[in-house]
């Protein structure tokens, strides 16, 4: 079964046919980092990094590259209002944005390209659009002629009317159009800058990933990705300049995009207060649970975010979990048989990962209806390797029942009351044992006597009255 994958650029599902097989290359918009991401800014590197996973199952040498700004007039602002150099802001916030993938999942790319490695590439990108008549110096900036290029908007679908509006651009003396966007501008002694053929200065935001996916990938490109709130103008301009840059190749051949997120139906903006800071939701969840959530709807389609979307991801995983719980003494089979493949296949249909969780689902069923060691073991292995593919139930169930997320947790004296219930329990002191059990459920644990043995989870404070 092929690879199909939806190309924004044509507005149709396609069979995926990289320009070589042997080197399918593949750029993400990253962040900018001036501030902690919201959870929004964590579905491309996890959806789009899962892509990556699956391309690097089919393909011997895949070249995934996601790119860090740090270098944008928000960061300057957030540096001027901290009182610290801009490198610190950039320094802390790709920490912050690098951790916190990690606790995600989110697959490593293998180059993270940085804006300001890049300014030679970028200074020497501008230099041919000038040459090659497809932009113009004006007082200190270099800017991207519209007019020459005849495909603008053909990704977003908008008229140049409807692209100056939408862009809120800037209306300039010194443009020759009011769609024509910056490649180059003017910095003033506060602000960083490097030498150019225009004066001291830094790159717009466009021209910076035209760069590095140039230097990284090459002139053409298999899959771009991002967000769909980027299509424009940020890919529509990436596409006009590096189309022009090239001679006329094409930039990238698959375009994708995901969906935004929303917030109990609303969309997220600081004027509702409704964002939600990724940094922040590690430390009130498991990460499993954010990422199980940020798979869970289509790439494509909106994803809504709630209190009541955590739960039911966290039953879900907790019940996943608790099967395999169930399933620990059991030895895995060597064959995982089809569950990995399975999973694949889903994915394989547009990274469809709602019919790869139906296929999780199916597995666990699988797994509690098996009867014999051998079943067991075989469905437990089929279960493990299709979580694997989506980066999910490689947690010791043990462990994942016991985490405890933003709080200290004195795993010791836990154990000694639930010893302790056992002991009362044994000596038929039920009043104690009762006594115990209301004592450790006041500190968010559950204690489940199996014919194992008690064992012991953590729940939330509205989960304990259940």
């Amino acid at each position: 079964m092929p690879l199909r994958l939806h190309n924004s650029l044509t507005r149709r599902t396609e069979d995926f046919v990289p320009a070589d097989p042997n080197r399918v290359t593949m750029y993400v918009c990253g962040p900018t980092v001036y501030n902690y991401v919201h959870i929004g800014n964590a579905r491309p590197p996890v959806v789009f990094g899962l892509l990556a996973r699956l391309l690097k199952r089919l393909y011997p040498n895949v070249v995934y590259a996601r790119n860090i700004t740090d270098v944008d007039d928000k960061i300057n602002a957030a540096a001027k209002e901290a009182g610290v150099p801009i490198d610190r802001i950039t320094a802390r916030y790709t920490d912050a944005y690098r951790d916190d993938m990690a606790k995600l999942g989110a697959d490593v790319p293998d180059v993270i390209p940085h804006a300001t490695a890049h300014i030679g590439e970028i200074v020497a990108m501008c230099e041919r659009l000038i040459a090659s008549g497809h932009a113009y110096a004006a007082e200190g900036h270099v800017l991207f002629d519209v007019a020459t290029f005849g495909d603008y908007g053909r990704l977003s679908g908008r008229s140049t009317e409807d692209m100056i509006a939408g862009a809120r651009v800037e209306v300039a003396p010194y443009k020759k159009n009011p769609a024509d966007f910056v490649l180059w501008k003017p910095s003033t002694p506060d602000l960083p800058g490097w030498d150019s053929p225009w004066g001291r200065g830094r790159p717009g935001w466009h021209i910076e990933c035209s760069a590095m996916a140039e230097k990284h990938l090459g002139e053409t490109i298999d899959i771009h990705a991002g967000g769909n709130d980027l299509m424009f103008p940020h890919h529509e301009n990436e596409i006009a300049q590096s189309t022009c840059a090239h001679g006329g190749k094409t930039f990238a051949r698959y375009w994708l995009h995901n969906g935004m997120l929303t917030f109990d139906g609303k969309k997220m903006s600081k004027s509702l207060g409704n964002v939600l800071v990724l940094h922040e939701l590690l430390e009130q969840h498991p990460a499993e649970v954010l990422r199980f959530l940020l798979l869970k709807a289509h790439y494509r389609q909106p994803l809504d975010w709630s209190d009541t979307t955590l739960q039911q991801a966290r039953a879900t995983l907790d019940g996943w979990y608790n099967l395999l719980r169930d399933l620990a003494d059991v030895p895995t089979a060597a064959d995982a048989g089809s569950g990995a493949g399975e999973v694949e296949a889903a994915l394989l249909d547009d990274l469809n990962t709602p019919a790869a969780f139906a296929v999780l689902a199916r597995l666990a069923d699988a797994a509690r209806a098996a009867k014999t060691p051998a079943e067991r073991g075989a469905a437990k292995a089929a279960l493990l390797a299709g979580g694997e593919l989506l980066g999910l139930l490689q947690q010791d169930p043990e462990a994942w029942f016991k985490q405890a997320v933003g709080v200290e947790l004195d795993t010791a004296e836990i154990e000694r009351l639930v010893g302790e219930r056992t002991a009362a329990k044994q000596a038929r002191n039920f009043a104690e044992a009762d006594r115990l059990r209301d004592q450790l459920l006041a500190i968010g644990v559950v204690v489940e006597d199996t014919p194992q043995g008690p064992r012991w989870k953590l729940v939330k404070s509205d989960e304990r009255a259940a």
